[in-house]
């Protein structure tokens, strides 16, 4: 069986001067780059260029030279830019060091929470789901890649353990049943566009920021521990979230094979829920104890950030209005 590589994206269009200067620079213009300083970290601005430097690290872009993944340029203006984004981070997310009982809040439900599948299961539209689903493209079409960067920096038995869990979302060896070719699978059968990078200039900053809270800690030794964090956050939440979608979808009449990809993830993060607290967590503490801040940062941060993107579509959808940056009607694509 031959398979192709999915061609890469084509530059988005700029949101400002940063990261107009950045789409320059990645084409192989050389501008003068504007100080970054007082750059709004959670902004367009910032959380496109940020996006697209990273971005050369997965697919890259169709105007983009390899060699651009490693331009003394792009990785001076990317340290600047992720120095305001962490920068603000660590000044909106609490301090702590308690991983169990963070780890513990997680699992709990309060009563009266309510976010986008809350929504989306009690009374959301169709139009509604495809929004959140093309939102959700830009981290699920490479879903793990982000995660897989902290491997090399891990070392026995919590690299064992979070490799087990790897290896499940990449498929188990079925390239078929790759978590990321399931959600590929349910945006064809949504109507969406299934090309890689499609909804980057539709995303409005508070999706791209989460992506780029995944890059940010993935790409950074020093990071390790908030990606860990990070990715706990993910594995512990998903399944009561990914159940109400499926509900949701039901409820909507979408197709069987529209609900596999949220279907799998009510199962298997069921179980990498245990693999990532006791296999990943726990042993990388009692290894180094000193990452526990970390770790509670890194839940966090997602935290805060996953909160900021529900706030932005609810806000959007309980006035009747799309979502997409571009403008275009949801309810139309």
């Amino acid at each position: 069986m031959t398979t192709t590589m999915p061609e890469a994206p084509t530059l988005p269009a700029p949101r400002g001067p940063v990261s107009e200067a950045v789409l320059a620079v990645l084409r192989g213009d050389h501008p003068a780059l504007p100080a970054v300083d007082g750059t709004a970290p959670y902004g367009e601005d910032l959380q496109l260029a940020l996006y697209c430097c990273y971005e050369l690290h997965y697919r890259g872009f169709r105007e983009a030279d390899p060699d651009r993944e490693w331009d003394p340029a792009v990785l001076g203006i990317r340290a600047e830019l992720e120095g305001l984004f962490l920068s603000a981070l660590r000044d909106d997310v609490p301090a702590g060091a308690d991983v169990g009982s963070e780890l513990d809040a997680l699992l709990v439900e309060h009563v009266d929470a309510f976010g986008v599948s809350h929504h989306l299961r009690r009374n959301g539209q169709l139009w509604q789901l495809r929004e959140y689903v093309a939102h959700r493209s830009l981290y699920h079409l490479k879903e793990a890649d982000p995660q897989t960067f902290v491997i090399p920096r891990l070392d026995g038995p919590p690299k064992a353990a979070l490799v087990t869990v790897q290896h499940d979302e990449y498929g188990a060896g079925i390239p078929e049943r790759a978590h990321s070719r399931l959600f590929a699978d349910m945006m064809t059968e949504l109507g969406l566009c299934t090309d890689y990078g499609a909804y980057l200039d539709s995303a409005p900053a508070e999706i791209l920021a989460e992506v780029n809270l995944m890059s940010l800690c993935g790409l950074h030794r020093g990071l390790r521990g908030a990606l860990i964090g990070q990715f706990a956050t993910i594995e512990l939440t998903s399944s009561p979230g990914s159940d109400r979608l499926v509900k949701a979808m039901r409820r909507l009449e979408c197709s069987p094979a529209a609900l596999r990809f949220y279907a799998e993830h009510v199962e298997a993060d069921a179980v990498h829920e245990q693999l990532v607290r006791r296999g990943v967590i726990a042993p990388l503490l009692s290894a180094e104890p000193e990452l526990a801040p970390d770790v509670v940062f890194g839940i966090r941060a997602s935290m805060l950030l996953a909160a900021r993107s529900d706030d932005l579509l609810l806000r959007h959808w309980n006035r009747g209005e799309s979502s997409f940056r571009d403008g275009a009607d949801g309810r139309k694509r």
